[in-house]
């Protein structure tokens, strides 16, 4: 019985050791397949029970081992929507259940995958190399309110304008400036023009516009949009009122011009309505809110909304002669149209567009798993959750994700090659025994002739 026993555990070995050569040929020809996990096997002996004496080697079964958690090369490509999670983790995708009327269907089950080679298809959808369609959380470009779940489809719609609501801004004005309005007075009109308090004014085109153009600092230009995204010229001066004289403290006024059209002597000025009071040595007391607002101003002949401007606490009066700009920025954008779109490292999916905006419009959907290693594969480079996997987790959790990049197969060709000659190696020998083991059987047969 021993003869047929080791016939058995030979037979036992070529399959193992065919099976392992199964996922060394698989591994070889996924070796250029965009996030393809090799799968490496493990051996396990078959004992059965026996007196110690009596043992023996027992016969064998090979096992595949998943290598989900090893990751690949991450290599640049040229496609701004290509990506690559560098990390544990995996892009959570649907695939194409039908396609009705030129709609497409997709399937209720999400699936998983390291296969970033994703692209736009003609529904603008982001869908991969495998079939596969990433999902997440689609946003909509116009209000940034978050949208549906699922399938990200990048809208290729133009964005209407937006009107410039809020002002960045930070300056440190000069502490002693060549030119002020310290003791000037205007004729134009009743309204107190200049401001110690409260109240607003506009000094009239003509003499006491240029009373003001030379008693004040050029501050600032900037273009800023009307509600239907037409660009606005927002010149701005600064001018000194007060010069600080304990208890009193130094005050500025901020104007900015109602026609750009035209020569700054030219135009009407307003004053935005706030007098900004520094101490003795140049640090804003009052006001102390961070931010004021332009109401409604009329610029060139365009009503413009309500604007904020705010300068937190970077506004100052420590300079020597000029006005030092760090921050001037603004929030409205005229219209425009679709360019192209891209990733972000922390999973934004961002559309570009004509008119220089940029606006997040998906969040790619990336889990974890406790065990990656548990996830059945399926076909097309997507796994399934099992119980040996764990629930999936959402988010990044220290991943990041490369934009215009892929991840390789992790496949080492040099390794398969190893392991391949010492898989025929031992298939080889395994055939031995079988050949050894039946000229022993042809003796026993003899013995009986």
């Amino acid at each position: 019985m021993d003869v047929f026993s080791a016939l058995q555990t030979a037979v036992s070995g070529m399959k193992a050791q065919g099976f392992s050569l199964e996922n060394i040929s698989g591994n070889i020809a996924n070796s250029q397949t965009t996030g393809f996990k090799r799968v490496d096997t493990s051996f396990v002996d078959l004992v059965a029970e026996q007196a110690p004496s009596r043992q023996v080697s027992g016969s064998v079964r090979a096992n595949s081992v998943l290598t989900n958690s090893i990751q690949g090369n991450i290599i640049a490509t040229e496609i701004p929507t290509n990506m690559a999670l560098n990390g544990p983790g995996f892009f959570a995708v649907q695939t194409k259940a039908s396609d009705v009327n030129g709609q497409t269907s997709f399937s209720p089950e999400n699936l998983y995958t390291r296969r970033g080679d994703f692209k736009t298809d003609s529904e603008g959808y982001l869908r991969n190399g495998g079939g596969a369609y990433l999902t997440g959380t689609n946003i909509d470009p116009i209000t940034g309110n978050a949208g549906s779940e699922g399938p990200i489809q990048i809208s290729q719609r133009p964005i209407p304008g937006k009107a410039t609501g809020m002002i960045s801004y930070a300056a440190d004005l000069p502490k002693n400036p060549a030119n002020t309005l310290v003791g000037t007075t205007f004729s134009g009109t009743a309204s107190p023009i200049i401001l110690t308090g409260n109240g607003n004014g506009t000094v009239a085109a003509g003499t006491d516009a240029d009373k003001l153009i030379n008693g004040s600092i050029t501050g600032p230009m900037l273009q800023i949009y009307s509600a239907s995204g037409a660009p606005v010229q927002l010149n701005t001066v600064w001018a000194k009122v007060q010069d600080a004289a304990a208890p009193q403290n130094a005050v500025w006024n901020l104007f900015y011009a109602n026609d750009t059209t035209v020569a700054p002597g030219k135009s009407s000025w307003t004053n935005a309505g706030t007098a900004f009071e520094f101490d003795a040595g140049g640090t804003l007391v009052n006001p102390d809110t961070g931010s004021i607002t332009l109401a409604a101003p009329t610029i060139d002949g365009v009503n413009l909304e309500p604007i904020a401007i705010n300068y937190g606490e970077g506004l100052s009066s420590f300079g020597a002669k000029n006005i030092a700009m760090s921050e001037l920025k603004q929030d409205g954008f005229t219209s425009g149209t679709f360019k192209d779109s891209y990733i972000t490292e922390g999973g934004d999916v961002v559309a570009s567009y004509s008119n220089g905006n940029t606006v997040s419009v998906a969040k790619i959907k990336v889990v974890q798993f406790t065990n990656p290693d548990g996830l059945k594969a399926d076909s097309s480079g997507n796994y399934r959750q099992t119980l040996d996997s764990g629930v999936p987790v959402t988010g990044l959790n220290g991943t990041t994700i490369e934009g215009q990049n892929i991840e390789q197969s992790n496949t080492d060709i040099a390794s398969e090659f190893s392991k391949m000659i010492v898989t025929q190696q031992a298939y080889s020998a395994n055939t031995k025994v079988i050949s050894t083991a039946q000229d022993m059987m042809s003796a026993l047969i003899n013995i009986i002739r």
